[in-house]
């Protein structure tokens, strides 16, 4: 079983810098690798090539895969294939205008909406609105250009949980789910926790993800993913219809 984990990025310069993936050993305490310089339509390619249909991976991806339902049905949306494509035709526009129930530019204040968190976002109480595209901790940019991605790699055969079964199989991280502790943003901080929780991974390898914070969120969520793994998690389907539509982040340390 490959575990792969991405710290994903919305950003329309340097995305090349921003998205780090990063790949454990299956005992959750080694990186195979960890490395950035793909684009967004790049990262999507190269997992084609990496996980041909039906091979064993679990591959995380740190963004939202769907809205709260409510959005969702307002889209006319029967299943969430039908949100991605929502978000590949309509996407670009909901950030350029960002209207109501988009917010976060300058002079967008966040609206009153019907919800604006996902039931499995409100379960780990920590994730930002998906609504949010601007201001600190914007989550929504970079969901809504990961959403035409999704339906690329389940065209290919891919399987997205909790909407399908199958593999190579997608997950949606929350990369902060799987710390251990608040952790200060400093490169010394997240060299500590490394050694600390991960003492076999190598000098280069702490040195490497300490180096910032997307290196290290796709590190951790590797390893964690792995160690997850080991001890027998599973991916359930959907418990009913919300998070059959709305998805759901897997999180089995949380």
């Amino acid at each position: 079983m490959r575990v792969v984990a991405v710290d994903w990025s919305g950003a329309v310069q340097g995305e090349r810098q921003r998205i780090w993936l990063a790949e454990a050993g299956d005992d959750g305490q080694r990186l195979l690798r960890l490395e950035a310089g793909r684009d967004r339509d790049e990262l999507v390619a190269h997992l084609l090539a990496e996980h041909p249909a039906g091979a064993p991976a679990v591959i995380g991806l740190d963004f939202a895969f769907g809205f709260p339902a409510w959005f969702a049905g307002e889209l006319g949306a029967h299943d969430i294939e039908d949100v991605w494509r929502r978000a590949a035709s309509e996407g670009e526009r909901w950030l350029r205008d960002c209207a109501p129930p988009f917010w976060g530019r300058p002079g967008r204040g966040r609206p009153s909406l019907p919800a604006h968190f996902r039931l499995s976002e409100l379960a780990i109480q920590g994730p930002k609105s998906v609504f949010q595209v601007g201001g600190a901790g914007a989550v929504g940019t970079g969901s809504i250009r990961g959403m035409p991605l999704l339906l690329r790699l389940r065209e290919a055969g891919f399987a997205v949980w909790p909407f399908h079964d199958g593999w190579p199989r997608v997950v949606e991280i929350y990369p902060r789910a799987f710390l251990r502790h608040v952790l200060r943003p400093s490169a010394p901080a997240r060299a500590a926790y490394l050694e600390v929780y991960y003492p076999r991974l190598c000098a280069s390898d702490v040195r490497l993800a300490a180096g910032s914070d997307h290196a290290f969120d796709a590190a951790v969520s590797a390893l964690e993913m792995a160690r997850a793994l080991g001890r027998g998690a599973v991916f359930p389907p959907a418990a009913d219809a919300v998070e059959r539509i709305e998805g759901a982040i897997w999180a089995p340390a949380a």
